[in-house]
């Protein structure tokens, strides 16, 4: 499902929360952990980075620049509006991210790599509370093994689900 997809299905349905999960990849094989985003402006060269690597994937997509309304994920200037759309969901969504990442700590035993902020479109794009999770780097070999087995993606899935629990 393409990245303007989801937003708009979470937004016609008036979806109470969006949730994005993704596996994450570094050049450097030692890269591990979790880390949950919340919509936010890129504080750091290293932020902007990230933010225009997931975003790049609508570079692939038909007509991008009339769905994403001529947003470019390589230009640092597209992503100045994302200073205006910090809105009303911001402490919900970073106290989701903050038990999110309490959770895998705990209950999955997963390294914490933080919450942060990034200017992802999904975020951006939402109407509702929103968090984009990386349970992972597939980039190294210890994590890809975890990642791949069920009972890993079983506690991923519980500690989310917990994190929701709680904040509910």
């Amino acid at each position: 499902v393409e990245l303007g997809e989801r937003a708009r299905i979470a937004n016609k349905n008036n979806a109470d929360l969006f949730i994005s999960v993704h596996t994450n990849a570094a050049q450097s094989k030692s890269a591990k952990g979790t880390e949950t985003y919340a919509l936010g402006l890129a504080k750091s060269e290293e932020n902007l980075n990230v933010a225009k690597r997931e975003n790049s994937v609508i570079l692939l997509e038909d007509d991008y620049t009339t769905k994403y309304e001529g947003f470019d994920p390589t230009s640092a200037e597209s992503y100045i509006m994302f200073d205006f759309m910090q809105g009303i969901h911001l402490e919900q969504s970073i106290n989701l991210a903050s038990s999110i990442q309490n959770q895998f700590r705990l209950n999955a035993n997963r390294s914490d790599r933080g919450v942060r902020q990034g200017l992802f479109w999904v975020l951006r794009a939402t109407s509702m509370p929103s968090v984009l999770i990386e349970v992972g780097y597939i980039s190294n070999s210890e994590e890809e093994a975890y990642l791949s087995q069920s009972s890993s993606r079983q506690k991923l899935a519980e500690s989310i689900y917990n994190a929701l629990a709680k904040e509910l």
